[in-house]
């Protein structure tokens, strides 16, 4: 395969996914949706279709192929690296007043859409029931682990770990893989019309979710530069990556499993870091252009990527 070829083949991956956000984008900036819109269908997204996609990928997939117990050990103590990462870094290079916001920012992906969206492009059902299982796993961490650096940087905010636990055993994400593992280890069947309804319901969910995050794209907001954004995003989407990719690979993965790994560590930061940012009292500037820096480093950063793995023949 030459390499104009191999190019092309990575952007049929890529394109489709950050040609939804552009769009997204475009529409908010034609009027022809609103912030009403954008918040209806955020919540139409994670507390349904998101979780019915998660749910109907975990139940038709092989158990046996999805439940990578390595992949997925190595996957939470890469989230906790980088974590761990960020935060030594942040202590010497960013004010104290931004460091809990600054290292949420550089070490929480946008897996449950964007990662788990390039994971559906790439490699099909395997990358929707082995990425649903580790978005599983990772929601817990991001959720836990924000908590953790937002409150050591915000005194007057304490860590409610009931509190948090709660919210985590009630995440909709999180219910939809602890419901459809029985289903897909006894292999319980469900109705076809039941199967065919729930397709057409989760096939709502990258689309409009793609949308959702262009629509809240703030231009004017990235303009600003502000040098903690940027140094922010450089971390989120091209040091940990490329430090976490290469232990993977050190580690011992490639093939699909690689590429899977690599994509959830370079998605974008999570919109889901902005209201927990905001519920703490934090810089929530600081956190909208993070996420709107990151999303649109990464439909170069992650197609450069791609490109690159496969190049190499790793992937």
């Amino acid at each position: 395969m030459s390499l104009v070829e191999l190019f092309s083949r990575t952007l049929d991956i890529t394109l489709p996914v950050f040609a939804m956000v552009f769009i997204g984008l475009g529409l908010k900036k034609l009027g022809w949706i609103d912030a009403a819109f954008v918040t209806t269908a955020s919540t139409l997204v994670f507390k349904g279709t998101l979780p019915a996609l998660i749910f109907l990928s975990l139940i038709k997939a092989d158990l046996q192929v999805a439940l990578d117990v390595e992949l997925l050990l190595f996957f939470a103590f890469a989230t906790l690296g980088q974590f761990l990462l960020s935060w030594g870094w942040a202590h010497y290079r960013v004010p104290a007043a931004d460091r809990g916001v600054y290292v949420q920012g550089a070490f929480r992906g946008n897996c449950g859409v964007v990662g788990l969206a390039l994971a559906a492009g790439m490699y099909g059902n395997y990358g929707l029931s082995t990425g649903s299982l580790l978005l599983g796993v990772v929601i817990l961490m991001y959720n836990a682990l924000s908590v953790i650096i937002l409150s050591n940087y915000q005194p007057e905010q304490s860590t409610n770990w009931r509190s948090l636990s709660y919210n985590m055993v009630k995440n909709p994400l999180i219910l939809a893989v602890l419901v459809a593992l029985p289903f897909t280890a006894w292999e319980i069947p469900l109705p076809s019309w039941l199967m065919t309804s729930g397709d057409y319901f989760a096939s709502l969910t990258l689309p409009l979710a793609l949308i959702c995050i262009g629509a809240t794209l703030s231009v004017r907001e990235v303009r600003k530069g502000q040098a903690v954004a940027f140094s922010a995003a450089s971390m989120k989407m091209l040091v940990l990556p490329i430090v976490a990719t290469i232990a993977a690979r050190l580690y011992g993965f490639s093939g699909r499993e690689l590429g899977l790994l690599f994509l959830f560590f370079a998605s974008p930061t999570a919109a889901a870091s902005f209201v927990m940012v905001k519920a703490m009292g934090g810089n929530s500037a600081l956190a909208a252009n993070i996420i709107a820096l990151t999303t649109l480093m990464a439909s170069l950063t992650v197609t450069l990527g791609i490109f690159g793995l496969s190049l190499l023949g790793w992937i």
